[in-house]
C-alpha cells in the first residue's frame, strides 16, 4: 500500500521539490499541498493522509500550532517537522508539539524518504543534528528531582532509555548491550508504555528533563 503524504510549506518551490522527491518512490503518493498551517489542518482532516510534512514558519498559523491542532484529534496523521531550527526556542517548542519526526531542510532526499517510511511505520525519527541540539539545551541546567515513574523501569529498561536519549538507533543499542534488535524493540515499547510516552521523541525529552541523562555525562 502507498504511503499518502500532505506537504505543508508556504513556498511553492519547496513544495514542488519535495513532491518531486517523494513521487520518485513507487510506494509513496503526495495527496495534497498546503501553503499555511490552517490550510494544512483542514486538508489533513479531510484527506486523512498517513504523513504530513510540516514547515514551522508559515503564515496565518505556523507549523507548531498546526501540529498541535492535528494531534489533538482522534487518529491523527504522523507529522514530520521540516525546519532550519534557527533557534533553540523553536526546537523545544517543536519537540513539545508532539511531531514524530524532525528533519533539517538541508537533509538529503534519501534521508527524507527514510524519515517518511520510518514515521509511517509508527516509529519516530530525530535528525542527529537535532539530537545534539537537545543535549546542548540541557547543558548546565541544575539536576532535577527524578520523577516517580522512573522507579517503575527495570535496570535494563533504564539503560535502554539512556541510550535512546543519546540518539542511538535500535541496532546500535542492540550492539552496545549485546542483545538482539527485537529485544531492544520490546524494551523500548515497555519504556514508552510505563512512562506514558507516545514515541522516542518524547522519550528523549523525558530522559533529559528527568535528569536520567545529563549533557556531557555518560
Amino acid at each position: 500500500m502507498s504511503v499518502s503524504v500532505v506537504i505543508a510549506d508556504d513556498q511553492r518551490m519547496v513544495r514542488a521539490g519535495l513532491r518531486m522527491v517523494i513521487e520518485t518512490e513507487p510506494d509513496m503518493a503526495v495527496v495534497g499541498e498546503a501553503g499555511d498551517g490552517a490550510e494544512a489542518v483542514a486538508l489533513a482532516r479531510r484527506i486523512r493522509p498517513d504523513v504530513v510534512l510540516m514547515d514551522i514558519a508559515m503564515p496565518r498559523q505556523d507549523g507548531l500550532a498546526a501540529t498541535a491542532a492535528l494531534l489533538s484529534a482522534p487518529n491523527p496523521p504522523r507529522v514530520i517537522m521540516l525546519t532550519t531550527f534557527d533557534s533553540d526556542e523553536n526546537l523545544y517548542r517543536a519537540l513539545r508539539a508532539g511531531a514524530s519526526g524532525f528533519l533539517l531542510k538541508v537533509s538529503s532526499p534519501e534521508h527524507l524518504i527514510t524519515a517518511i517510511r520510518v514515521v509511517a511505520a509508527g516509529e519516530a525519527l530525530l535528525d542527529p543534528a537535532i539530537t545534539t541540539r537537545v543535549i546542548s539545551a540541557f547543558a548546565g541546567q541544575p539536576d532535577p528531582q527524578p520523577p516517580p515513574e522512573l522507579a517503575g523501569l527495570t535496570p535494563r529498561e533504564t539503560e535502554v532509555l539512556r541510550l535512546v536519549a543519546r540518539g542511538m538507533a535500535n541496532a546500535e543499542i542492540a550492539a552496545a548491550l549485546t542483545v538482539g534488535e527485537a529485544t531492544v524493540k520490546t524494551h523500548v515499547a515497555r519504556v514508552l508504555m510505563k512512562l506514558g510516552l507516545r514515541d522516542r521523541v518524547q522519550a528523549v525529552v523525558f530522559a533529559y528533563e528527568s535528569g536520567l541523562v545529563r549533557a556531557g555525562r555518560q
